[in-house]
């Protein structure tokens, strides 16, 4: 275990003292809570008659102690109030031992604590609760980073992309604007969801475990079923499954399902993510474009009362109708090439002539994609439909039903990034063989992303699926936009990150051995230096202080460290 900071200690050493009070400091038992934070600030100023018997808990951000009274501001998981503590209030006979030594001396910011009391106005005009009665609930044992905020300027803010991702729990504590950004994306879910549910449109859970990674293109994680000894896919998309349960009758289905795809990480991508997909019996995508508008104007009005939204420095009109656009035309206006009659030469030509980047295993649909996320999809900045893709991009798509080299298939792209995804749905299940024996095909060229072959789903096909409309929408990718973050890390309670690297420790003998006294070397761990290098670049003045300083505060028995010793280690190392 790593040397305890002298704030680590400190706080282990009032965790003890208040064992030794015989105060729990991890009580068992349920702290009846009967206020929320905002609610008073909000309803008192209303009416001063209202929580006069009030008991509240969270978590101390900071205090003020003024020798009978302090007060203290109380952070609970929906806003932070102002406490009003007077020692004779809490401590009303003759032992003063809460507020004298408990609260003043062995509670820290970021303990727990609980308290019963009545909601008042200070001299100053503040809002707060004058307590009564106070419990401990929870010491913590390791100090929060302090934000400071001063005429509406942070300091000290947490804000290290690394630090915040990995102490996720820190960083919901300390930066109020991130616990708000996740109570948006759930508000976002349900009101997906409850759109949904008005239709009548049933919410279901497919298999992750599955043996065949299908419903999309992309190379999926691979683990191992010891009970039947067999290799499973996590899965890409949920597609097949729920269009088999359209198979078995329903109306309408989705599912708000966590994906996993063994690919690249970037601002706009995780391995693991959340993708909402729905189907509807009896519909195709003309119906389902409006569908998804109506969708997205109910949760930017939802969310800010308006279907006008800044995103990523744009503002976004998600009121609808969008823009209807041919992805063959949109090519064709951006680059003067008409993609739909060329054959892969042509298009591998055209993408060299392009300066787009190609290589041997893409297949026309790759190459054609790869035209277009080049040359069109930055430009499209308000939501756009691209409807109309050509047949080699959309293998479980239904041909169109006036040109048999196009598929019934849109996109919505939003401030230059893909949202969503839809079909007029493939229920022929000979044409169905057909494209994914040509997805296999490409996989021997050597797609790694190219689709398997699933003849279940064939299977249910043969027994009849009416027409069909589907659709997919990344929930981290809207989340982003309706939030306007800029990152995916910022939407992920806990994204994916690599092992966090452990910092080099010297050995306590390796520090001996280079001259420094085996007595010496707890302290130098206490001011910070855990390495012989780190001891080699040390201020030779600020270390000799500190470690004087160390030896008086810990009144250890041994004389002062001299600064020639102190040189002579510095340069053993």
């Amino acid at each position: 275990m790593a040397e305890l900071t002298e704030q680590e200690q400190i706080r282990r050493n009032s965790l003890n003292e208040l064992k030794k009070l015989g105060i729990n400091p991890y009580p068992a038992a349920l702290y009846e809570v009967n206020a929320k934070s905002n609610e008073i600030l909000e309803n008192y100023p209303k009416d001063n008659t209202l929580y006069q018997d009030i008991s509240i808990a969270g978590r101390i951000m900071s205090r003020r102690i003024m020798g009978a009274a302090s007060f203290v501001e109380l952070q609970d998981a929906y806003g932070r109030i102002q406490l009003y503590i007077k020692r004779d209030e809490i401590c009303p006979g003759e032992d003063k031992t809460l507020y004298n030594t408990v609260f003043k001396r062995l509670l820290d910011i970021g303990d727990i604590i609980g308290v019963t009391g009545y909601v008042f106005v200070t001299q100053m005009g503040e809002t707060s609760i004058h307590v009564k009665g106070l419990t401990v609930l929870s010491k913590s044992l390791r100090p929060l980073p302090i934000v400071k905020e001063k005429d509406g300027k942070v300091y000290d803010a947490f804000s290290d992309p690394e630090q915040r991702y990995r102490m996720r729990y820190v960083d919901l504590i300390v930066n109020p604007h991130v616990r708000e950004t996740f109570l948006k994306r759930a508000k976002i879910v349900n009101t997906m969801r409850d759109y949904f549910n008005e239709q009548g449109y049933l919410e279901v859970e497919t298999p992750i475990l599955q043996t065949i990674p299908g419903g999309a293109a992309a190379r999926p994680f691979i683990t191992h079923h010891n009970a039947l000894d067999i290799d499973l896919y996590l899965r890409i998309a949920n597609e097949l499954y729920l269009k088999r349960l359209i198979v078995g009758g329903y109306a309408g289905v989705y599912e708000f399902a966590r994906d996993f795809r063994n690919e690249g990480m970037d601002r706009t991508h995780n391995p693991e993510f959340t993708c909402m997909e729905i189907y509807v019996a009896y519909k195709d995508y003309n119906w389902m474009m409006t569908f998804v508008e109506k969708m997205l104007s109910r949760i930017a009005m939802t969310l800010h009362g308006t279907t006008k939204v800044q995103v990523w420095g744009n503002l976004i009109d998600f009121g609808g109708p969008f823009r209807r656009a041919p992805m063959c035309e949109l090519i064709k206006e951006a680059t003067g090439y008409d993609v739909l009659p060329m054959d892969e030469q042509q298009l591998r030509d055209a993408c060299n002539a392009l300066h787009i980047e190609v290589d041997e295993t893409m297949g026309k649909g790759k190459l054609i994609d790869a035209i277009f996320g080049e040359k069109c999809e930055p430009n499209l900045i308000q939501p756009t439909f691209v409807t109309d893709y050509p047949i080699e991009m959309s293998p479980l798509c239904k041909r169109h039903r006036n040109n048999p080299n196009l598929t019934e298939r849109f996109e919505l792209f939003v401030n230059g990034k893909e949202l969503a995804n839809a079909y007029s749905e493939l229920n022929d299940p000979i044409d169905q063989l057909w494209r994914f024996q040509e997805q296999l095909r490409l996989s021997e060229k050597g797609d790694d992303e190219a689709m398997f072959i699933d003849m279940d789903f064939v299977r249910a096909l043969e027994f009849g699926m009416p027409p069909t409309s589907g659709m997919g929408i990344g929930i981290d990718r809207l989340v982003m936009m309706m939030t306007d973050e800029q990152s995916i890390q910022d939407v992920l309670l806990f994204p994916q990150m690599k092992p966090e690297k452990k910092a080099p420790v010297t050995s306590d003998e390796d520090f001996v051995n280079h001259g420094v006294p085996a007595e010496w070397v707890p302290l130098l761990r206490k001011a910070g230096i855990n390495t012989l290098s780190a001891l080699k670049e040390a201020n030779a003045n600020k270390l000799y202080n500190d470690l004087n300083g160390l030896r008086k505060k810990n009144k250890l028995e041994m004389p002062p460290v001299k600064k020639e010793e102190l040189e002579q280690w510095m340069g053993a190392c």
